[in-house]
This record gives structure tokens, sequence and C-alpha cells, in this order.
């Protein structure tokens, strides 16, 4: 086993400083991620090079709607997770030990670079924090070969380990489940300060970052928090793309799907701060395309995830720049497209 980063040790026990959890982990035992253990007083890691999720997905599902849109990226993740939503949708991976495949990180690389018509690899479907070795063995080997970064993440990790992800990657979709720690707390097991913190690092940092917010009906659907949730992202950047999503019930969360005029206030309310909001996990035309904050016109159209661009580089026929990253080499550091 691969011996894991960002931990000491402690009175015999092994005490993980990778994500705020702080799991401090006895001999021959696990931490909450399921992922990195004690073994005869050093931390290693169960979840390298385990993959046991992996398909060529549309960048769309992501997901990314502004990173190189229409395009393929080759998604895997492993098992485990360093929260417990009580609503995951991913559950029978997130929340236990699954059987996968040995994929050391420069096989995967090879897989990247000869998966037709990919531009990289997404960590996704659990939390790929918590495989941050992983990820990090991995991404050299992309950027060689000009391939993309990609992280699909909760964003619940420590600063150091953070900051060395946002180095590594080019893009990102973070959760940004709430904007109440009450809400992280009781319903995932976490808090939202870190989130917080890691979504202004990446954009900082030059990571392209769109976010997240799953509704769960009766959970985080109250407008004014919605609202608030908003402002937040707004006062860090107008451009950054917000996806609203549709719950439906799964792992122990039982409250209904989200109705779906819902999503349209929370789409109509979000569209006056933020010029690209998309929803998703709805079957409706509405909120599906980029439209151009000068001219008014639909420059990508989405029909599921279907693509129709009118782009011209990353211009929309008006003339106006857009944010979207259509092309060129990784960067060391994460494209802007801000």
């Amino acid at each position: 086993m691969r011996e894991a980063e960002f931990w000491e040790l402690r009175e015999g026990k092994v005490a993980c400083q990778l994500c705020p959890n702080r799991c401090v982990i006895a001999d021959g035992r696990r931490g909450r991620c399921l992922g990195r253990g004690n073994t005869g007083g050093r931390m290693t890691l169960y979840n390298y090079p385990q993959v046991v999720a992996a398909h060529l997905d549309p960048i769309e599902k992501k997901p990314l709607y502004h990173f190189f849109p229409g395009s393929a990226i080759l998604s895997v993740g492993t098992f485990g997770c360093n929260l417990s939503c009580r609503f995951c949708q991913n559950c029978e991976i997130s929340q236990n030990e699954t059987p996968g495949e040995a994929i050391p990180p420069d096989r995967l690389a090879a897989m990247a670079e000869q998966a037709p018509d990919n531009i990289g690899v997404a960590f996704t479907y659990t939390e790929p924090g918590i495989w941050f070795e992983y990820v990090k063995d991995t991404a050299p080997l992309l950027r060689q070969a000009a391939r993309q970064t990609v992280l699909v993440t909760n964003g619940y990790l420590s600063e150091k380990p953070w900051e060395e992800l946002c180095g590594l990657s080019q893009a990102m979709n973070i959760d940004l489940k709430s904007f109440r720690d009450g809400f992280y707390r009781t319903l995932c097991g976490g808090s939202l300060a870190p989130v917080l913190r890691n979504i202004e690092t990446a954009v900082r940092a030059g990571v392209h970052v769109e976010l997240t917010t799953l509704v769960v009906t009766g959970r985080n659907d109250d407008p004014a928090e919605f609202a608030e949730l908003v402002a937040w992202v707004a006062a860090l950047s107008p451009e950054i793309p917000l996806h609203i999503s549709r719950y439906f019930p799964r792992f122990r969360e039982t409250a209904p799907p989200t109705p779906p005029s819902t999503l349209e206030t929370f789409f109509e309310l979000a569209r006056r701060q933020l010029r690209y909001v998309y929803v998703g996990n709805l079957d409706s035309s509405h909120g599906q395309d980029t439209v151009c904050p000068a001219c008014g016109q639909a420059v990508i159209e989405r029909h599921g995830y279907r693509v129709a661009s009118r782009l011209q580089g990353d211009r929309c026929p008006c003339g106006q720049v857009l944010p979207i990253r259509v092309g060129g080499e990784p960067h060391p550091n994460g494209p802007s497209s801000r």
C-alpha cells in the first residue's frame, strides 16, 4: 500500500490532517472516509489505486457547461467519502468499501490518451479529495499528454492539500450544498466554512470553477437562504456558473423530489445577480442554454447532453468574450476563463 500524506503520529494513533474531520485512528482501523487507515503506526491508503467506476462521459454530465463544451472526458471514482450526506446520490460506493480494479496512474493516463475525442480525466462519482495521492500522482502524467485534470468535489478538504489540488487541476465543479452550517452538520456530517474558503481559493488560483447546489425539499429550499448563497457567489464573481439541481429521494432521505416550480423560482432569483445559471436533473428546456449577457442570444443550446454551439473561439457571434474554456494546453495552475 502507498503511504498517505498529511498525517502525524499521536500516542500510537495516526491523526489524519487531510480534511476537517481530523480523524484519529487506532492501529488496524480506518478513518471515516474508508480510504485511509492505521497500519502499524503508519497511515496507509486502501483506495489507491482502486477504481470502482469508469466511464467516458459528456463533460456536461459533471456538470461543467463552460469547460470544453460538447467534449467527452474519462470519468473515474473510488469508494468512500469524507461526508455522509443523507441524500447522497452515489451512496452505494460513497458509503461502503466497494470492489474495484487497480489502475495505476500511468495506466490511467494512457487510457485517457487512447480514449477517442477525450480531453482528460474527471475524478468524480465519490469524493476525489480523499483520493488525494492518486490524483496527485496522475495529474502530471495527464499534463504531459496534454490532457485536462478535472475534480467533481464537495470541497471539504484542509487548506494545504486543497491548495495542492488547485495547482494540479484545470477545472472543478464544487458542491455548495447549502448556505447554512446547520445543514452541513445535521445532514452531511461536516461544516460550511471550509467549503466557502476552498471555493474562494480555487477561484483565486485560476481554476475554472462551476458550482452545484442540490435543492432538497424541505431542507435547503428556503428562498431567503438561497438568496444569501447567490449573493455570496456573485460577490466572488458574477461569472461563476451555478447549477441548480433537482433532488430525488436517495440513501436515508425520503423527502419528495424537488418541485419544478422551486427550481424555476431559484433560477429566476439567481439570474438577478449571476450571468450563467443552469437547472439540472429536470427534463426541461428551461435553464439549459448558455445565453450571451450582451446580446441575449443563446450561444450554446443543450438538449440533454447534445450540444449545439455558435461560439467563435470564446466569443459570441456578437463579439462578446464569454468565460468559456474551449481549447489550449493545460495550465499548471489551472486556466482562468474569467
